[in-house]
């Protein structure tokens, strides 16, 4: 152990003078509690002062040895109070918190979603007790800290002492996971459609894996106002996909009719010919074909995307398995816009009266107004005049 120096003696002899306790901590890098060490502030004076008041760290001063900056921080009410309280209790081991929970009628809340195998308990391997317990209140972005605990178990058994704790360990269990025979049935029986994707690697829209959660790795999302909601983990990706097909956004997003089957190449090309329809090549295009664009990035399984020129922009038609059916596609489009009746031509102008046509005692340029004429009788003759 290095030896003090005449000035960190010399506080401490100040302190037992004073009556004082300078506390010792075992989390502080400085050994002492209330004392912070910070070389980038000042060399000469690198340990600092500090005191916890009214919910804000109040500086009480700098000093060359961490011996002088505890004995100010001892002067200070706060830390003569600590000094006063009772000691704490030695840490319970994992079984005496187990016991104690027992005993108490405490349930500690087992988690599989952490990393310490327990609710409301977290691990930071920086402390001298790893273990810090807190809990969710006032909303879930505010979490409130419990305490620093030796043992996981010491740190969930200050947690199952909590108000929340006793409210979570009283509901009602959740239901056992279905499997995936069950999550399918039911599915069935409740005329629901397990959407499929290409682009999720579970097989399903709506579900995410996450590796983090062993037991229910298969998360259920849905995107609500603007937000990504959580439906809740679970074993199976059909467990999961049956959460989020009881969602409105998907039985809004639930075909009426189920999907046409991809067709290959030489099936496109026999549907074309069927249809009478020109599959348009392109020199240009790099999968041969005009308004059809490769693209493995967003969607793998459909890389080929199809699109046409519609009143002087680019229409996104659809996405397509093989670079021949997506011809299909613009085929059929454009098919169908050179059959569309086109809008005739209208002019602002007055129909004129050709000159040639006019009466010979009418000025060139005169326009003729043409008024209809009432019914004839059936016995009326027309007289001509030549």
């Amino acid at each position: 152990m290095m030896s003090l120096s005449r000035s960190a003696k010399a506080a401490l002899r100040q302190a037992e003078a004073e009556g004082l306790t300078v506390q010792r901590s075992e989390s502080s890098s400085s050994g002492y509690k209330g004392v912070t060490f910070n070389s980038s502030r000042s060399k000469i004076k690198p340990y600092l002062a500090q005191v916890n008041r009214g919910g804000k760290k109040v500086h009480l001063g700098s000093f060359a040895t961490a011996e002088e900056a505890a004995l100010c921080y001892a002067r200070s009410p706060e830390a003569q109070a600590a000094a006063a309280a009772p000691p704490e209790p030695p840490p319970l081991t994992a079984e005496e918190a187990v016991r104690q929970a027992g005993a108490e009628g405490l349930t500690l809340l087992q988690s599989e979603t952490s990393s310490t195998g327990f609710k409301g308990v977290s691990f930071n391997g920086n402390r001298s007790k790893p273990y810090q317990a807190y809990v969710s209140r006032g909303g879930k972005s505010t979490q409130v800290n419990l305490g620093y605990f030796a043992t996981a178990e010491e740190a969930a058994l200050c947690y199952a002492r909590m108000p929340e704790a006793q409210a979570a360990a009283a509901a009602p269990p959740a239901p056992p996971p279905l499997t995936v025979e069950e999550a399918l049935r039911q599915a069935e029986a409740e005329g629901l459609t397990l959407l499929r994707s290409n682009s999720s690697s579970t097989g399903f829209k709506g579900v995410r894996f996450d590796s983090n959660c062993k037991s229910k790795p298969y998360r259920a999302l849905v995107q609500r106002g603007g937000k990504l909601v959580s439906l809740g983990s679970f074993a199976t990706p059909e467990h999961a996909a049956l959460s989020y097909a009881r969602t409105p956004e998907a039985q809004a997003a639930s075909p009426a009719s189920p999907a046409p089957p991809l067709l290959t190449t030489e099936e496109a090309l026999r549907q074309a010919e069927a249809e009478g329809l020109t599959l348009l090549r392109s020199g240009k295009s790099s999968t041969g074909f005009k308004g059809v664009s490769f693209d493995s990035t967003s969607n793998k399984s459909k890389p080929y995307y199809t699109h046409v020129k519609r009143g002087g922009k680019q229409v996104y038609l659809g996405c397509f398995t093989t670079a021949e059916e997506a011809a299909m596609c613009v085929a059929r489009a454009s098919a169908a816009q050179a059959a569309a009746p086109q809008p005739t031509a209208t002019s602002s102008r007055k129909r004129k009266v050709k000159s040639e046509e006019q009466p010979p005692d009418m000025p060139a340029g005169a326009r003729v107004k043409l008024e209809e004429l009432p019914p004839m009788p059936p016995d009326a003759r027309i007289k001509r005049e030549y």
